[in-house]
């Protein structure tokens, strides 16, 4: 049993996690749960032993000087709490932070650990945020999946059902472990263009957190993150057209996305963004949203979407049966990077 002492009865929790590694590409999602913690300054509550989980040749210890004194900082997860503050109409939820390194051994221990403090802490869904490699151009908006293993939840909250086969990281394991123990989990997978792969990767970051908003109904304050975006995307325009290779390469993709986002543009999709458009507008943040900035038109793609949930016993924990894997869908990606 797990024994949170100080940390306060949560508003409709939700468990955001993302882990450096080999689900991370561009940093994307570690970057987005990152931004959360800095935004709504996240108290630390909990840290998974390093000892138990990572090997240190791999993941290397780092030292560094406070006031003269040596001191280490293990590679680790920890988790943090923050308190929204709702937004403005009504609606709060609270949010539980967990970010770290994808673990090297124990990968079923380290999740029945998270999946252990997300039961006392009352947690109602699961978000595991990942980034992959994929054929897609830095010009166009950042595509964005949300998969689940779940049917049920695949319909209510207009997500896909998970159909990947093949080898998977510690996203597809936890999204599984969370199936396997009846709590609700989802998987949002941007996809980042191969071709510019380092990271950061701010537009990616940016694509994902307003899928997250438009997933758990929570307005997302984004500082400084659209802007960031576009100075990245003119970024790579600059370095594009310096070389005419990567130039045509870049316009074969866009004609390839224009082609295949054609069916895309419904009434539906524009309404979509459209009504992200005008909350974003909203000259009332809010308590604990400060900012408000509004999102670059076209960054992004999302999808409205409600999570529906028991409220007779005050949590929802609905018994599921086991599911496949929760993973990243096949399409748009290549290689470590091609599971979910």
């Amino acid at each position: 049993m797990i024994e949170l002492e100080g940390v306060p009865e949560l508003i409709d929790p939700v468990m955001i996690c993302a882990f450096e590694g080999w689900n991370d590409a561009g940093d994307a999602a570690s970057s987005a749960v990152a931004h959360l913690d800095r935004e709504w300054k996240g108290e630390v509550f909990g840290a998974l032993d390093a000892e138990d989980y990572y090997d240190f040749q791999v993941n290397r210890p780092t030292v560094w000087l406070d006031g003269g004194v040596r001191k280490v900082t293990w590679p680790t997860t920890r988790l943090s709490v923050v308190r929204t503050g709702g937004d403005g109409k009504g609606a709060s939820r609270d949010l539980v932070l967990v970010r770290g390194i994808e673990p090297s051994m124990r990968w079923r221990s380290f999740c029945n650990e998270i999946l252990g403090f997300a039961h006392e802490l009352g947690v109602e869904l699961v978000v595991v945020l990942g980034s992959l490699l994929g054929d897609t151009p830095h010009t166009r908006p950042v595509p964005v999946s949300g998969v689940t293993s779940d049917p049920d939840l695949a319909r209510t909250m207009d997500l896909e059902e998970s159909r990947y086969e093949g080898p998977t990281g510690i996203v597809g394991i936890l999204q599984e472990a969370c199936t396997h123990a009846g709590v609700p989990a989802v998987s949002l997978w941007a996809a980042v263009p191969h071709y510019v792969s380092q990271p950061p990767n701010p537009k990616a970051t940016l694509a994902l957190l307003n899928r997250l908003e438009d997933l758990i109904d929570l307005r997302i304050p984004l500082g400084e993150l659209p802007e960031d975006a576009r100075a990245w995307q003119l970024g790579v325009d600059q370095l594009a057209a310096e070389d005419s290779e990567v130039a045509e390469y870049v316009q074969s993709l866009e004609e390839a996305r224009d082609t295949a986002d054609l069916p895309e543009a419904s009434g539906e999709a524009i309404a979509r963004e459209f009504e992200r458009y005008l909350r974003r507008r909203d000259p009332q943040p809010g308590p604990g949203q400060p900012g408000g900035h509004a999102a670059e038109p076209g960054l992004t793609d999302g999808r409205d979407g409600s999570y529906l949930r028991d409220t007779a016993s005050g949590r929802t924990r609905p018994q599921r049966s086991p599911k496949e894997e929760g993973a990243a869908p096949e399409e748009e990606t290549e290689g470590p990077e091609d599971e979910g």
